[in-house]
């Protein structure tokens, strides 16, 4: 019971998440904090006493999220066609890139990996990344040589891709030349 916040405090914080999550997707993991606090209609004192630092309110943010990064393994080891798999997991993940600017500077980033709830989900994402390149590569269908490092350089490609193009659908185009290349012949 001591740990449950009264409710205009859960409202806050509350209010809190939302806007830093329209803010952060829309500006990256820099947005202004105080932006945050005046979209969500309260104070910086009320922000920083919820969440101390930058750091605290992005994690606080973003664990949804990266669940949802490593819960796309998961989906995509439940299609039984290995290539289909990894063009879907590939896809929706540099689409989630694409539509959120704030998680597409964290996946790519190495800044967060002191924190415990997101290095875990990192973690995770990553063992499961590698069982559906697994997978492709068992089936012949994606290149032998291709491996988990090289899609953690391939995502911060995309984030160059999204944040320097002025045509919002870019990625989709550099998608389909990279699985072009990536498909074993």
């Amino acid at each position: 019971m001591a740990n449950r916040l009264r409710a205009d405090a859960e409202r806050n914080r509350a209010a809190l998440l939302a806007a830093a999550r329209e803010i952060f997707g829309a500006h990256g993991l820099d947005a202004s904090l105080d932006e945050i606090a005046r979209r969500a209609g309260v104070g910086n004192a009320t922000l920083y006493r919820r969440f101390p630092t930058r750091r605290d309110l992005i994690a606080e943010v973003f664990a949804g999220q990266m669940t949802e990064y490593v819960e796309l393994a998961e989906l995509a080891l439940h299609e039984p066609d290995p290539w289909a798999a990894f063009v879907g997991y590939l896809t929706r993940l540099f689409e989630l890139q694409a539509t959120d600017r704030g998680l597409s500077e964290l996946l790519v980033s190495t800044s967060f990996d002191d924190d415990e709830r997101l290095s875990a989900l990192r973690a995770a994402a990553q063992r499961g990344a590698s069982e559906v390149i697994a997978r492709a590569q068992q089936a012949g269908a994606l290149r032998a040589d291709f491996t988990r490092h090289d899609l953690s350089i391939l995502m911060r490609a995309n984030a160059g891709v999204v944040s320097a193009s002025l045509e919002p659908d870019a990625w989709k185009r550099q998608l389909v030349l990279l699985l072009d290349g990536l498909a074993r012949r």
